[in-house]
């Protein structure tokens, strides 16, 4: 027993050393999150497929903008595609263009290329979690809040996806740091604010009673520009205090206006990704804060009227671009039917009623999730401090809306994660976690997901990949011993020890389900079986139809070209000449021999394809039909 609790105290405290390695610099700091970001968001990055149906339809009309060098217009094959800006696209078509221009094999249809500006979102939300929480608590605590960050289960999800959200939310951090930076440089000023510096041994979230608290480290803050010099002068004479005050009021409007662009940008630029969602939360928050403290003053310092015109320098160019192409058609798919329909009705059958996110929050934040619940009272108590009323600015306004809006998928409320993740942080640095027996208890949740995530990553594993997966066994083994450890030495150990190991299970977790397990089931992928039919049939250009089994991943690897279509539709396809492939799902084909019959149509049937739809968890088989001439 004396060994084993040796050999438990021994692992908290090498995960402690290497938090204490981190907070020795920014440069640490930030190169610990990089490698924990990138443990948990590469696996199954290069190896998933293309995943139905967002992923492929955005990853199709970015495509299609590289094919006909039209960086306007959004579409999908002939249909336009409007319910979001254009900026992804941009991105993931830079990515593409740029792989060609390196001589990437088959760059148009290698799905990893379109995510990395998802993977670079994840990241880049990460860093600037760190950044942002350095304006509210110490660099321990900014630490242990990007690294909630990093290992969250619903951004490990948005970075392998090829879409807006994971960009989105790097640049929701970005504006959101950059205004807290504006609304707590006023309330310093003011001769109320009593808030202890920027980089203290307490958090400044959690009020203390201590009347000065003596930074703990000399290295500038990173990105925290407006806190103004320690009061002890070193030098003496009024020539050298005159020197200090003009170099720090130079410095104060140079740090304000950088961090002015900084909001400016990031607001643009999540307006050019996802529209007005950034601009709801970031408003929502303004107003909160300014209805609380009766006050709007601090607005000016993210200079207003110039960021006015440099958002609008930014963002109105491709907005004029579109309607001049398009007339009001992007405003009425986009506002019209794509986002009033969400707001009012349970758009593809994702309606919930409110609430949802309040559940689905414990385990898409997991592991953070774990301590929120500990965190509440220490936050609920100092509700009234400028730092924590920022954070509840950020979170409560916007995620009431969300709950009351019908449509409802997890992602939504991703951009509210970090203002959790830094008020947790902020608790466990000041101790102030609540002790509550059953709250505690809570901590049993730690264990509870990585254990039924393992098992029923094994059994699909075994059941639809058919494998008995050697190689996921001792790594769903090691997360789980870690959040055994989590769960039982909380209180022994402590928070921040418990939630280390917590967060080095779900990368174990990540590594097991996204490397091994779901690259293992290609039976939840047929579209590369059926694109391989495609590159391997031995036609310079093959043309392919579908029947049935229409999902866009399909079109992607297949080629924009491919025809979805019904059963005499494939028929008439098939009969337009050589090099032509028809795939028919089962339920179809008799309808499809049918009419093929009636018109006389000459073509060889080749292999057959067992698949499950991935978009509608139905079992499918999918033949492939292949033309022979001319009839």
């Amino acid at each position: 027993m004396a060994a084993t609790a040796g050999n438990e105290t021994t692992s908290a405290r090498s995960l402690e050393a290497i938090v204490d390695f981190a907070v020795g610099s920014h440069a640490r700091a930030i190169a610990v999150l990089l490698v924990v970001a990138l443990l948990s968001f590469l696996p199954g990055f290069f190896s998933i497929p293309p995943i139905d149906r967002d992923e492929a339809r955005f990853a199709q009309a970015t495509k299609q903008m590289v094919e006909s060098s039209d960086y306007i217009d959004i579409r999908f094959q002939d249909e336009v595609r409007y319910k979001k800006p254009v900026g992804i696209y941009w991105l993931q078509a830079g990515v593409v263009k740029a792989a060609r221009a390196l001589g990437f094999q088959r760059a148009l249809t290698t799905i990893w290329l379109y995510r990395i500006p998802s993977l670079v979102g994840a990241i880049g939300a990460v860093l600037l979690t760190y950044w942002a929480a350095l304006a509210f608590v110490t660099p321990r605590a900014a630490l242990l809040a990007g690294l909630m960050l990093a290992s969250c289960v619903l951004l490990g999800f948005e970075r392998l996806i090829a879409k807006t959200d994971a960009m989105l939310l790097m640049t929701v951090v970005a504006a959101m740091g950059a205004m807290a930076r504006a609304y707590l440089s006023e309330q310093r000023a003011q001769p109320s604010g009593s808030m202890p510096t920027l980089g203290t041994r307490r958090s400044r979230i959690y009020p203390t009673s201590a009347t000065l608290i003596v930074p703990n480290s000399s290295e500038p803050e990173f990105g925290c520009v407006d806190i103004e010099p320690q009061s002890i002068e070193f030098a003496s004479g009024p020539a050298r205090r005159l020197g200090t005050k003009r170099r720090t009021r130079t410095t104060s409007t140079a740090a304000a206006w950088q961090v002015a662009a900084v909001f400016w940008t990031a607001l643009a630029a999540g307006v050019l990704l996802k529209g007005p969602l950034i601009v709801m939360v970031v408003g929502l928050a303004a107003v909160a804060l300014i209805l609380v403290d009766r006050s709007a003053r601090w607005l000016l310092a993210l200079k207003p009227l110039a960021g006015i015109v440099w958002f609008a320098l930014l963002v109105l160019p491709w907005f004029l671009a579109i309607i001049g192409r398009a007339g009001d058609a992007f405003f009425a798919e986009s506002v019209g039917q794509d986002l009033l329909s969400k707001v009012f009705a349970g758009q593809e059958s994702h309606g919930a009623p409110p609430g949802t996110y309040f559940v689905l929050f414990w385990l898409t934040f997991w592991p953070g999730a774990t301590l929120a619940a500990l965190a509440t009272p220490a936050a609920w108590a100092a509700r009234r401090e400028p730092t924590t009323k920022f954070l509840l600015a950020w979170l409560v306004p916007s995620w009431l809306v969300l709950e009351l809006v019908m449509t409802k998928l997890p992602h939504y409320v991703l951009p509210l994660y970090p203002a959790i993740a830094i008020l947790i942080a902020g608790a466990i640095d000041a101790r102030l976690l609540s002790r509550r027996p059953f709250l505690v208890w809570g901590t049993i949740w730690w264990f509870v997901v990585p254990m039924v995530a393992g098992l029923v990553g094994i059994v699909a594993l075994a059941v639809i990949g058919r494998q008995f997966g050697l190689l996921v066994w001792p790594l769903i083994g090691a997360a789980a011993v870690m959040s055994f450890l989590a769960w039982r030495l909380y209180e022994a150990d402590g928070a921040e020890h418990a939630l280390l190991r917590a967060i080095t299970a779900a990368v174990l977790t990540a590594i097991a389900i996204f490397a091994l397990i779901i690259p293992s089931l290609g039976q939840l992928f047929p579209s590369p079986t059926l694109a391989r039919v495609l590159r391997d049939s031995g036609c310079a250009q093959p043309m392919a139809a579908a029947v049935g089994y229409q999902e866009p991943s399909l079109v992607f690897l297949a080629g924009t070209a491919t025809r979805l279509t019904d059963t005499a539709g494939a028929a008439e396809f098939l009969r337009g000449g050589e090099c032509r492939f028809a795939f028919v799902e089962a339920r179809q084909e008799r309808s499809f021999a049918q009419r093929a019959e009636a018109i006389g149509l000459r073509y060889t049937a080749g292999p057959r394809v067992d698949a499950i739809n991935i978009s509608t968890g139905q079992p499918i088989i999918i033949t492939v039909f292949r033309s022979a001439g001319p009839s």
